[in-house]
């Protein structure tokens, strides 16, 4: 897990929209992908402003977060957050009670917080699990489930168009492990894919937590990503952009034809309804394409020749306002 608050990490108040946490993602995910970053510690920085996103972006996640706080993945679901608040403060009391008397009670299992005050786990969750401490003895405290974890994958825009099947990696050292992910057809930047019962293992016999799997798509050399809104440039010789014309434009899959006005302008977007990234559970995007007038760096004697007869005889001014 990343150090810190996930909203700090995104520099965004806790009160935030879920617009206001996706537009400081992607600036943030802009600023330090280690693509576009040489600095060694953006990565870093982009794994975890990744991971808070991958909080953040989903409301009962986030929900979860913002009751339990960096205990979130470790709390069952059943738990209820007051309680849990109170169970956690009457055992740091016990425990600092006993930490100033120099007492230990045998047999406890105590985590460090702070300062190397121990707060012992049979106080803290025998009362929120029912007793389930208790009823398993003073050495254990029953099946605990497995924790939820958090990977990345990164996709091409194609790879995010298509959906398909992709092996991955996960872990370090002697605990990696190679798993095969169905990837849906057309998952978006931050979206998070559940591979249940793929993460931490549980205890005493419990079932395991499950992996999730936060998307990030790779910048392209063609096109541009927003949602599910595809964007590319479409290049146009001046005289295509005066008398219109029909051009191919590139989507991911494959050209597709779009019309030209006459008088188009540079700066204009020509929208090819439902060409964008496919949705699953609903409309997909559309793909724009933002038109971009393109002159020639060297004209032969003949463009010139015919590009100063339009200038003599023209009354087109670009730089009077309408």
């Amino acid at each position: 897990m990343a150090d810190g608050d996930f909203y700090q990490i995104l520099g965004v108040p806790r009160t935030a929209s879920q617009e206001e946490i996706q537009r400081a993602y992607r600036r943030l995910a802009r600023e330090n992908h280690p693509d576009i970053n040489s600095d060694p510690a953006a990565e870093n920085r982009f794994k975890d402003i990744s991971e808070a996103y991958s909080v953040l972006s989903d409301p009962q996640t986030r929900s979860r977060y913002d009751a339990f706080g960096a205990d979130f993945r470790q709390v069952p679901e059943d738990v209820d957050p007051e309680t849990w608040r109170r169970a956690r403060a009457g055992a740091g009391a016990r425990s600092r009670a006993g930490a100033g008397a120099g007492a230990g009670r045998a047999g406890s299992t105590g985590f460090g917080f702070g300062g190397g005050e121990q707060i012992d786990l049979e106080d803290l969750f025998g009362g929120i699990f029912g007793g389930r401490a208790g009823r398993a003895g003073r050495g254990g405290f029953g099946p605990m489930p497995g924790a939820d974890q958090t990977a990345e994958i990164q996709l091409t825009v194609e790879e995010a168009y298509h959906g398909g099947r992709r092996t991955l990696t996960i872990g370090d050292g002697s605990t990696q492990r190679t798993l095969e992910v169905n990837i849906p057809p057309g998952v978006t930047d931050g979206q998070r894919i559940r591979l249940a019962g793929q993460g931490g293992r549980g205890g005493d016999g419990a079932a395991p937590g499950d992996l999730y799997l936060a998307v990030r798509i790779a910048p392209h050399r063609i096109f541009r990503l927003e949602g599910r809104d595809i964007f590319v440039e479409l290049r146009l010789a001046p005289w295509e952009a005066a008398l219109g014309t029909s051009v191919a434009v590139p989507t991911p899959d494959g050209e597709a034809k779009v019309t030209v006005p006459a008088g188009t302008s540079s700066g204009r977007r020509l929208r090819l309804r439902g060409r964008g990234m496919p949705n699953p559970r609903g409309k997909p995007g559309d793909l724009y394409a933002e038109a971009r007038i393109m002159v020639p760096s060297t004209l032969t004697d003949t463009e010139r020749e015919l590009f100063e007869q339009l200038a003599a005889t023209s009354s087109f001014d670009p730089r009077r306002r309408q």
